[in-house]
């Protein structure tokens, strides 16, 4: 079966060429791209990146992209947030002041550092899964790589696919609908990673 066009959005904030490769190696044909004319076009849509938050949708709107993402997601397109690309479906992050996309309810919170546990969360860390997860299922108990300062935390629990602990317990993944997203870097991640993300690849 002929595999769908992965769109991974390039906004300006990194980490684009690691996901790109990643999917490319599992054999899916990979566009690159800030054009929204081809964002408009797109099978199915992977937004990451690592930084700010309120820099991430001065970005996306400087690029004309704001109203773009969120219609190609609420018009039903498939969709995968890596890390970043998850924050920035929440109205708005303790880092800014920026609104973010406003497609899912939650609070996006900084971590509170103490000598035990370090901020940024970095390195691998173990997801526990609901097993109701498509990208997840099978899969808990494994480590993924985080790279982060803030976390977010669903106001709705039942989109919540898998949750970690660094402090405290956070939601690391989630799906709902058309939506799924990941705080960990699943391309970063090795061979449960390449699993995740060619299950996105074939919904």
């Amino acid at each position: 079966m002929m595999k769908k066009r992965i769109t991974i959005i390039d906004y300006g904030m990194g980490n684009l060429r690691s996901v790109e490769k990643a999917f490319k190696y599992l054999g899916y044909e990979v566009n690159v791209c800030y054009e929204k004319e081809e964002i408009l076009l797109a099978e199915k849509i992977v937004l990451p990146g690592v930084g700010a938050f309120q820099k991430a949708i001065e970005n996306i709107k400087n690029l004309d992209l704001y109203h773009v993402i969120k219609q190609k997601i609420i018009d039903k397109t498939p969709f995968l947030g890596i890390c970043l690309g998850y924050q920035l479906l929440y109205e708005f992050s303790e880092e800014g002041n920026e609104k973010g996309l406003n497609l899912l309810k939650g609070s996006v919170i900084k971590f509170k550092e103490n000598n035990k546990f370090k901020v940024p969360h970095m390195g691998w860390n173990k997801i526990l899964v609901n097993e109701r997860s498509r990208l997840l299922k099978g899969l808990s108990g494994n480590y993924f790589y985080f790279v982060h300062s803030y976390y977010v935390n669903n106001s709705n629990k039942d989109i919540v696919s898998s949750t970690s602990y660094h402090g405290l317990g956070f939601d690391s993944s989630i799906e709902y609908e058309n939506i799924y997203a990941t705080q960990f870097h699943p391309e970063k991640s090795g061979d449960v990673g390449l699993e995740i993300l060619d299950r996105f690849g074939g919904l």
